[in-house]
């Protein structure tokens, strides 16, 4: 029996939610931010942080970097040092920090499609040049499950590609890319003389007993390329608290690194680290179950959509509590996030902004109680029997 009971949420209407606000009265299944409560050592230790009354300029707290440290050899077996973690207010200003630090203007980063948005964006932010090689999707048993091509990735590769950035696990499609397809892609990269920004903030999501493979430590060689970017924030629910970290083993990479955010990117505040401290040391009961939880709630979705929803596929995350619904062959008016918001009162991320290979779908998040996920889809239903 579980100690936690994910079935239950605090009220976030009128609580300044950016997910709860933009769509007005549509039921919120959109970005990601569950709605479950930080876990309680994290909100004691934020209560008593706040007790003492004085937020002055905060460091780093070295129980933390110790902590980073070893969980990072306890988990993956990485022998990571206090001197190679940068921290970071958010991962969103590590991606374009990665861009600023690596290359030159007119430069080019590679990413694969349909991605997180900021990964579309943050190239141009820097001036640099964004080239994409799609993920190949195909029909599993009737699911949608997406695989890397080699191929396709080494053709989108000029003599001007400088960065790779990687998310993996993967968002939208919810892909836990295995060491073989990271091998494959650590060897291209190797080939071209490609830095790596490798995106790992859903690297605790994983479900169904799989095992996180940071793309670091597959090698030495390609340590030294890589730019590693973590963070609590989705997996203890705590995003709006600012509070991330990159691994850059490479000292000459690390300092163009924190040379390209010197000025520009704002340290860590002290309720973030304090809620990231807490939730490495204390949080790991709290995610147990919230795995069990998130994956029963992915099942139950997936059934629901090849039953329920004709027409519409989706994918079965290996990771992550998103997943990535083709709507293209449901003939829908418009594009269906559209459709949804307006007809089903359901609001779901737009897949048109993941890039090429986007168009035609949607994104939801199921990091909810199980009776709000129910309501949400058999709005959605309705809306399809309906048109």
């Amino acid at each position: 029996m579980m100690s936690h009971d994910f079935d239950q949420s605090p009220c976030r209407e009128g609580t300044d939610s950016l997910k709860w606000q933009r769509y007005g009265d549509a039921l919120p299944l959109w970005v990601a931010d569950m709605d479950f409560p930080a876990p309680e050592p994290v909100l004691a230790a934020l209560h008593e942080r706040v007790a003492h009354g004085v937020f002055g300029y905060g460091a780093p707290p070295i129980a933390l970097t110790e902590t980073l440290c070893a969980r990072m050899a306890n988990l993956y077996q990485w022998a990571v040092k206090p001197e190679e973690i940068v921290y970071l207010p958010g991962l969103v200003c590590g991606l374009n920090v990665a861009c600023r630090a690596v290359g030159e203007s007119g430069d080019e980063v590679l990413v694969q499609t349909p991605v997180y948005p900021p990964f579309l964006a943050a190239p141009g932010n820097q001036g640099r040049q964004l080239v994409t090689a799609e993920l190949t999707a195909e029909s599993r048993d009737g699911r949608l499950y997406y695989t890397i091509d080699p191929a396709a990735f080494a053709a989108t590769i000029s003599p001007r590609t400088r960065l790779f950035m990687l998310c993996h696990p993967h968002n939208p499609v919810g892909r836990a890319f295995d060491r073989a397809e990271l091998s494959r892609l650590a060897d291209l990269c190797e080939r071209y003389d490609l830095t790596i920004c490798s995106d790992e903030i859903h690297c605790d999501l994983l479900l169904d007993g799989r095992q996180h493979v940071p793309l670091a430590t597959l090698g030495p060689e390609i340590a030294r390329r890589c730019i590693t970017l973590m963070a609590p924030s989705k997996t203890f629910n705590i995003p709006g608290l600012g509070a991330s970290f990159a691994i850059i083993q490479n000292p000459e990479l690390q300092q163009r690194f924190k040379q390209a955010l010197r000025g520009i990117v704002p340290d860590v505040n002290i309720l973030g680290m304090t809620a990231t401290l807490a939730a490495y040391q204390h949080g790991s009961g709290w995610l147990r179950e919230l795995l069990l939880y998130l994956a029963a709630n992915r099942d139950y979705l997936v059934d629901i959509v090849v039953r329920s929803l004709p027409g519409v596929r989706v994918t079965v995350p290996e990771a992550t509590y998103l997943a990535w619904l083709d709507c293209r062959e449901v003939d829908l008016p418009g594009n269906p996030h559209n459709f949804f918001l307006k007809e089903a009162g359901v609001a779901l991320n737009d897949g048109a902004t993941f890039g090429p290979g986007g168009e035609g779908f949607v994104r939801l998040n199921f990091g909810c109680p199980r009776a709000r996920l129910t309501e949400g889809l058999e709005q959605m239903r309705v809306a399809l029997l309906r048109h």
